[in-house]
């Protein structure tokens, strides 16, 4: 289906009930509307929830699935996204039953990521990501297309449309993944000469719109753009920062992309060679928002971080817990936020005040600059 757009899309938004699943739905759906290439502003008219989105014809039941066609009709919105992953038979089905273009949540996020992204390497391993979303999708959408059967021409008789897409999606693939191996083959060649300088590495890792890339500005003096939108960093950045004392001692800090729950294992794959390099680095800060109000969802997202860190094979040993944005909340809420996580004496930052900046670098230096190693002065 080919559709036209508003200034303003009025979007219908179908999330599990929730509150954790439903705000980061909601979320995503603002993130969409607020990058840099967006013409228009997406606008969530109405929420419709759902404990099941795995039903066979629509993802969400038939008569959930009649009850938003009747809002369709009335509201006359523009788009529905569903926040779980559907198949094209499932997207067909609803689209035709609504008449109105739907996306599903892994779609939302390539378009985010496809929009946020600014280096030749993000913008790669996206067009990575991008066919392995198409892939599994290149023969159900064949059958949902009239007239895709037999092609004339090139191939001869017999060859399918099909078929062509399907090899030209994996020529493309073999093609991103070489260039994607030849900036990783450029990065390993950097650690090497990391190594040999003897510069210690910290990464700062975290859950998106955790404050990694504010506590990055503030302590390497940098101004990469942040935002309260999901996703605004794509690309690893390293620069040094110094961590004072007799020594003037120097470390290398890396910012990279957030984690976020129920992200497909062909997303982070496809950002592999990017994690690879935060997590081959000498101390690794995970920052929690500790200004989160449901320690429900603190929770969720200290433990969908762990799931990738767990799943990239991390070093448990040298991840420290930093628990950000302390200004926005109160001791004996940190107090139990920590205690939920099980987590002892965590570092309590503010990146918007200072707070607990020096404690952090003294932490810092404590575990890696203790190692004999020739550190370059300023």
């Amino acid at each position: 289906m080919n559709f036209l757009s508003n200034s303003t899309t009025k979007v219908i938004l179908v999330a599990y009930p929730d509150s954790f699943r439903s705000d980061e739905a909601k979320s995503l759906v603002e993130s969409a509307a607020q990058t840099k290439t967006t013409t228009h502003a997406y606008q969530v008219i109405k929420t419709f929830t759902q404990k099941y989105l795995n039903h066979s014809k629509y993802g969400i039941g038939s008569g959930k699935a009649e009850e938003i066609k009747e809002f369709v009709t009335e509201s006359k919105s523009d788009k529905i996204i569903v926040d779980e992953h559907l198949t094209s038979k499932q997207i067909h089905n609803l689209e035709k039953l609504t008449a109105v273009p739907v996306i599903d949540r892994e779609r939302l996020i390539l378009d985010i990521f496809n929009s946020r992204a600014t280096t030749t390497e993000a913008k790669l391993q996206i067009q990575l990501a991008e066919i392995k979303y198409q892939m599994p999708r290149v023969r159900e959408n064949a059958k949902l297309t009239p007239g895709s059967g037999e092609r004339a021409g090139k191939g001869g008789i017999g060859e399918y449309t099909v078929d062509v897409k399907f090899r030209e999606l994996k020529r493309q693939m073999s093609f991103i993944k070489e260039k994607l191996e030849g900036a990783k083959r450029k990065r390993h060649l950097y650690q090497e000469q990391r190594v040999k300088s003897g510069i210690p590495v910290v990464s700062l890792l975290g859950y998106t719109s955790s404050g990694k890339t504010t506590l990055f500005n503030l302590l390497a003096n940098e101004h990469k753009e942040t935002s309260r939108s999901l996703f605004t960093t794509l690309s690893t950045t390293t620069r040094s920062l110094k961590l004072g004392g007799k020594d003037d001692a120097v470390v290398l800090l890396t910012d990279t992309i957030g984690f976020i729950s129920r992200l497909p294992t062909y997303m982070i794959d496809a950002f592999k060679s990017t994690l690879e390099e935060s997590l081959a680095a000498d101390l690794i800060l995970l920052l929690i928002d500790c200004s989160e109000v449901q320690t429900q969802d603190i929770r969720i997202k200290y433990s969908s971080c762990w799931d990738v860190l767990d799943e990239l094979n991390v070093d448990r040993s040298k991840v420290f817990i930093i628990l950000s944005k302390s200004d926005n909340t109160y001791p004996e809420r940190i107090d139990e936020i920590a205690n939920a996580l099980r987590v002892s004496n965590p570092i309590v930052i503010s990146s918007k005040t200072g707070y607990g900046i020096h404690k952090l670098k003294t932490m810092i230096a404590s575990h890696l600059i203790k190692i004999p190693i020739d550190i370059p002065s300023s």
